[in-house]
């Protein structure tokens, strides 16, 4: 829940940028499109201000998933292939190292959930409090009866063409008309009103409140002070909220003015200001008052008011669908990715020919994922699909990739790779010693990889994983933890494909490199194949709660990649992937 409270604090930055972008195309094109456009455009504001709340799945495709890529076909016909017969022995190099961190929230994100409830208990007290008194008022109300008004509303109907009538009720209690009613709207009048009964102004009236009906902007009222509870820190929010309410009186004033004759309306607009001092004291109800700068607003658009034109029509049409395409473009980055351990799906392209396998004999109580490319054959065997496209923090499989750019980078040299062990103590006692590359890899010392970073700086580690294209490319604030604290993600699919283009050095580094980097994390070799592979363990409070094994085997004829990745509780280590690993490959009889 704190990592929520960041993840909403920082969306607001971007949701105040839309609320800027709308106000401002909103004022471009008020001389071109139609008043009831310019109030849908808020509506995309209000859509935007939705997203944080969401799952971040809920804006993933996954492609490649379709039918006609993705076969359940259960295990794969490879008997001509041989089985290798002892599975584990294979993986006995597989060391997994991990350092245990703390599961303990911030303060900070802390703070500002804290922060946050209490202002929404504040608000929802006084909005509570605003709808309790309107429905002590809405109680005393009756429906009306007078047989020249019920005559009067009627005609307006068929005016307006509402075939499903709406409720109109008056009571002695209000000062102003307004419409209410999220699923069953009503529209209650002030009893002096039927009472001295004018038939063009309560006219004017029932069309006013029935256009609201009719344009469910009720159910915008409902969301206002909901909106208004939840970001009610956020000055543009309720800058927005205004300017809503507004632009939907006159949207819907000018509605009514499309009805009415010219001649009428001088006449409405003097309605509307006899009732400029009533303002309704129940806020975001749908009524014909308003603030005295709403009522500025919709007697200057009376005046000016010039009724809707094909050309209008179309202009509208263009900008809101241009605002809905960028809408579905940008909505994404604000879902709120989840926990730490998950974030958003990742799919490599072009992956064709997929078939699916059922491995929960091997996986057992372990949720997860294991993915198998075969180069040669240029087809993906998947477990579990929807957790392979999951990006997951990496771990120490990372390091592969951090000795890279460490050989790239000059800090450690193919002939040079060695560190010295500054003597303080350290988690594990292979650790506190001098380090070459191949003993940091197959011992997963931190310290030695810590050390490169350092050295290097955020900026270079950021573009080097923008090159590769690397998970989510962040790095978070620690500069130590940035591939085991949850900043840095990448899904057992992107493992799959990242290692094939390191393999074939698609990135364009130094064969000499690639080559040291490969030795540093050789498991085995045999006459038929040769087995790389890196562990990772996700250890949170002492408790091993992911744990990743990732690699490639190389024969003559086939290159296979693999990731597997296991989650749990507890007992989810690296080790115990790399175990999951040899039965899922011996039981694919893939040979290594």
């Amino acid at each position: 829940m704190p990592d929520f409270a960041v993840h909403f604090f920082i969306c607001n930055i971007f949701i105040s940028i839309g609320i800027g972008i709308i106000s401002i195309v909103r004022h471009l094109l008020k001389k071109y499109v139609s008043a009831r456009i310019l109030y849908y455009l808020w509506f995309f504001v209000l859509g935007l201000m939705t997203v944080p709340f969401l799952p971040a799945d809920i804006f993933r495709l996954l492609p490649g998933l379709s039918s006609n890529h993705l076969s359940q076909t259960g295990l794969m016909d490879m008997s001509a292939r041989p089985l290798f017969t002892d599975p584990g022995s294979i993986f006995t190099e597989a060391n997994d190292f991990a350092v245990s961190v703390s599961s303990r929230t911030s303060l900070i994100p802390l703070f500002l959930l804290i922060l946050w409830i209490s202002g929404m208990a504040v608000i929802s007290f006084f909005t509570l409090r605003s709808f309790s008194r309107r429905r002590i008022l809405e109680k005393s109300a009756l429906p009306v009866q007078n047989p020249q008004v019920q005559d009067l509303y009627k005609k307006c109907c068929s005016e307006l063409k509402i075939k499903k009538a709406v409720p109109v009720y008056s009571t002695a209690f209000l000062a102003s008309p307004y419409a209410a009613g999220l699923l069953k709207p009503r529209i209650y009048l002030p009893i002096q009103l039927i009472s001295d009964f004018s038939p063009a102004e309560l006219r004017f009236i029932l069309l006013h409140e029935l256009q609201h009906c009719r344009q469910k902007d009720t159910f915008i009222s409902f969301l206002m002070p909901l909106t208004g509870i939840l970001y009610w820190f956020n000055p543009l929010v309720w800058y927005a909220l205004r300017k809503i309410q507004c632009d939907r009186e006159i949207a819907c004033d000018s509605a009514v003015l499309q009805l009415l004759k010219p001649s009428d309306h001088h006449a409405y607009g003097n309605t509307l200001i006899d009732y400029a001092e009533k303002i309704s004291h129940f806020p975001y109800t749908a009524g014909i008052s308003g603030s005295k700068s709403q009522m500025e607003s919709r007697i200057l658009n009376i005046i000016h008011f010039q009724r809707d034109t094909k050309i209008s029509r179309l202009r509208g049409g263009a900008v809101l669908t241009i605002l809905a395409c960028l809408f579905v473009f940008s909505a994404p980055a604000l879902a709120f990715p989840g926990s730490p351990q998950y974030g958003e799906a990742y799919f490599p392209e072009h992956m064709d020919h997929i078939s699916v396998v059922d491995l929960r004999d091997i996986f057992g109580d372990y949720d997860g994922s294991f993915v198998l490319y075969d180069s040669g054959q240029n087809t993906w065997t998947v477990y579990h699909p929807h957790n392979a496209a999951k990006r997951i923090s990496p771990n120490s499989t990372y390091k592969i990739y951090d000795a890279l750019l460490g050989l790239e980078s000059g800090i450690i040299t193919p002939g040079s790779t060695g560190m010295v062990w500054d003597g303080k103590d350290q988690p594990f006692h292979s650790w506190e010693a001098d380090q070459t590359l191949d003993s940091a890899m197959k011992n997963s010392v931190n310290w030695y990889f810590q050390s490169i970073d350092s050295q290097l700086g955020f900026h270079s580690i950021s573009s080097f994983l923008q090159k590769i294209q690397y998970g989510n490319q962040q790095l978070g604030s620690d500069i130590r933890l940035y591939w085991t604290d949850g900043a840095l993600k990448i899904s057992p699919f992107e493992q799959v494909d990242l290692l094939r283009k390191l393999n074939e050095n698609q990135f364009h580094f130094s064969s000499e490199h690639i080559q040291t980097v490969k030795a540093s994390i050789l498991q085995s070799a045999s006459p038929r194949s040769v087995l790389y592979g890196k562990t990772g363990t996700d250890r949170i409070d002492g408790k091993d709660i992911s744990g990743w094994f990732i690699g490639f085997i190389e024969s003559p004829d086939h290159v296979y990649y693999f990731a597997t990745n296991i989650q749990n509780t507890a007992s989810a280590s690296g080790s115990k992937a790399a175990e999951i690993t040899a039965s899922a490959l011996s039981k694919l009889k893939i040979p290594y």
